[in-house]
């Protein structure tokens, strides 16, 4: 008869075989009550992860909204994000694509992926109800190091990239309150937002800038957020299994603004 332990390793040794990565078990812990107190609490490096962990950045790691149960805490520490990933390792049906990202709403976290293997991960913040993020299959299209919102010209969006060119959506650098707040961007921490701009591919347009000779790369919005029901990344439940992806990012060449200028003059939200 087996035991348990010896179940849990065969489980482990399993789902290291498929390309999955172990969940760490998590706990609940109280809220700090100060920056001060957080920092005697965790390292740096720990507060990056609990960061990633909650969805928040460290100004809302102490000020929860309810029914948040506490600060989400791994069990044991590893010194590899990738550890903690809701994705799977591998995303079968990419491993011919360069690089590839997803964003899970649900789940409010992107993965980077090269040649199938994911890189890194992170929180995000999505769109609000009353302005929601796009589902669907889009491209990076240009980046900017810094861009005013169209939406209210108070908001400096910082390490801009644009996925979808039409509307203004963009991952950039914003406040994390651990929901969807945006007005349809992906909102990134300064880290993740300063990384994928570094590391994204652009688009590429013809000489009279109207049509896209070589796309960005791909970008993938899965799933609606649904308001109202319990934060899945505070679920232990769910997070004793990786997210399932989609075969591949099913992602097609298409059309260029008819002009440089009116890419650049797209909207942007927050």
């Amino acid at each position: 008869m087996r035991t348990a332990t010896s179940a849990l390793l065969i489980l482990l040794v399993a789902m290291s075989a498929a390309g999955q990565t172990p969940p760490a078990p998590y706990r609940f812990e109280p809220l700090p009550k100060t920056p001060a107190e957080l920092a005697k609490r965790f390292t740096p490096a720990q507060i990056d992860i609990l960061e990633m962990l909650n969805r928040r950045d460290r100004e809302h790691l102490l000020r929860a909204d309810p029914p948040t149960p506490g600060l989400l805490v791994p069990l044991t520490w590893s010194d590899d994000p990738l550890t903690y990933s809701p994705f799977p390792r591998i995303w079968p049906g990419t491993e011919d694509a360069p690089k590839a990202i997803v964003v899970h709403q649900a789940m409010q976290a992107f993965g980077a992926y090269e040649k199938g293997q994911l890189v890194r991960w992170g929180p995000v913040s999505t769109g609000r109800k009353e302005t929601p993020t796009p589902e669907g299959a889009f491209n990076l299209t240009w980046r900017a190091r810094s861009r005013r919102s169209t939406d209210n010209e108070d908001w400096l969006l910082e390490w801009y990239f644009n996925f979808v060119n039409a509307r203004g959506v963009s991952f950039h650098l914003f406040d994390l309150p651990g929901y969807p707040a945006s007005h349809a961007c992906a909102r990134l921490l300064l880290r993740d937002a300063q990384w994928l701009y570094g590391w994204g591919e652009q688009w590429s347009l013809d000489d009279r800038r109207r049509v896209v000779t070589k796309p960005g790369t791909p970008v993938l919005i899965l799933d609606a957020y649904p308001f109202g029901a319990p934060p899945a990344w505070l679920s232990l439940e769910a997070l004793s299994t990786p997210l399932t992806l989609p075969a591949g990012p099913g992602v097609t060449l298409g059309l260029a603004p008819t002009s440089a200028s009116a890419a650049l003059a797209a909207g942007s939200g927050r």
